[in-house]
C-alpha cells in the first residue's frame, strides 16, 4: 500500500515538473561568480531539486548507518547481559527447607 502512495505522489510530482517544464522555458542567466550561462529555467529548478535530493538521501542513509550501529552495539550489551543473568542463575543454590 504504501508503495502505491509513493507511485501515486511520484507521478503527482511528475505532472507537476512537466507544467513546470512548458510554462518555463525562457532562458535565464546564471552567474557562477567566474562565468555567466544562459539556460532554460526549468533546468534551474530541476537542478536545485536535484541538488536538495541529494542531500536529503545522504542525510537520511548517514542517519540509518548510526541507527543500525547503535543497534549493533545495542544487541551486544543485551546478550552480553543475558549472559551474566544466566552465570548468576546457575550459580543460585536452592535453599534448604527450615522446618520448625
Amino acid at each position: 500500500m504504501k508503495f502505491q502512495w509513493s507511485l501515486i505522489l511520484g507521478l503527482i510530482f511528475a505532472l507537476i515538473t512537466a507544467v513546470f517544464a512548458v510554462i518555463n522555458v525562457d532562458p535565464v542567466q546564471v552567474n557562477f561568480g567566474f562565468d555567466q550561462i544562459s539556460i532554460p529555467l526549468i533546468l534551474v529548478i530541476l537542478g536545485c531539486a536535484l541538488i536538495g535530493g541529494i542531500i536529503v538521501g545522504s542525510y537520511g542513509i548517514f542517519r540509518q548507518y548510526k541507527l543500525q550501529k547503535q543497534i549493533k552495539a545495542l544487541n551486544a550489551e543485551l546478550s552480553k547481559l543475558r549472559d551474566a543473568d544466566h552465570s548468576l542463575d546457575s550459580m543460585q543454590q536452592p535453599l534448604p527447607d527450615e522446618t520448625v
